[in-house]
């Protein structure tokens, strides 16, 4: 991979040497970057799924976990899975199953969970509607899926502002408190490149999902999708 910097072809291999090499300092650059909104993103996403304390939960594209520690407020039990070992591996204090997966080929059975999310981690897997369809193979019927994604700011004045920051500003500020500042290039590119609120609410529609819809986070900066396996 060069300069440690994966192609918006996201070649998995790449991907995850990207995310292994940004593990270190992940959760303080997401919340600086953020300005500290993705900690209100990771409770909406958990308020989302509505979880029970008996449901069964997959945390996938978990990362260090730090999304399924919210996701455990609610009492359920919580699977944090990640093709990233050094992601996984990055935070050992947070004590819960942690399974290395693919998310095109997820290693769990058929049917296997209430409720699955994803956050932030959709729009890196080089196949989105495989992925999809994958969430919803280990669904059971009725399960609940919550995907928190980056997304399109819906005022168009705002929408320009933004733009220029997660292609100026994001990089800048990444380079004084990442590990790896080089990967937030491809990361601003990413959200750039990824499909606004109704397209994602298609693709989800086409993978099989009923009740689809989608709440808007700061301004549309990020949403989250919900919807259900019929």
């Amino acid at each position: 991979m060069s300069g440690d910097r994966a192609g918006l072809d996201k070649k998995p291999s790449e991907v995850a040497e990207m995310f292994d090499g940004v593990a270190k300092r992940y959760d303080i650059t997401n919340t600086v970057l953020s300005f500290g909104q993705d900690r209100l993103w990771r409770r909406n996403t958990r308020k989302a799924l509505r979880l029970r304390p008996r449901d069964v939960v997959l945390d996938l594209a978990a990362g260090t976990a730090v999304s399924t520690d919210e996701l455990r407020m609610s009492g359920a039990t919580c699977v944090a899975a990640d093709f990233s070992l050094g992601m996984l591996r990055a935070n050992a204090r947070r004590d819960m199953p942690k399974v290395a997966a693919d998310a095109l080929h997820l290693p769990f059975a058929d049917e296997s969970f209430d409720a699955a999310t994803i956050s932030f981690g959709l729009r890196n897997v080089n196949d989105v509607d495989l992925a999809l369809r994958e969430l919803r193979r280990v669904l059971k019927p009725g399960g609940r899926l919550a995907v928190c994604e980056f997304s399109t700011p819906t005022w168009r004045p705002f929408r320009t502002v933004y733009m220029e920051y997660l292609m100026k500003a994001l990089p800048a500020v990444a380079t004084k408190v990442s590990s790896n500042p080089a990967a937030y290039v491809y990361l601003a590119e990413s959200i750039r490149e990824w499909p606004d609120q109704e397209r994602l609410a298609a693709k989800l529609n086409a993978a099989g999902f009923a009740d689809v819809g989608w709440t808007n986070q700061t301004g549309g900066i990020a949403a989250i999708h919900h919807a259900r396996r019929p």
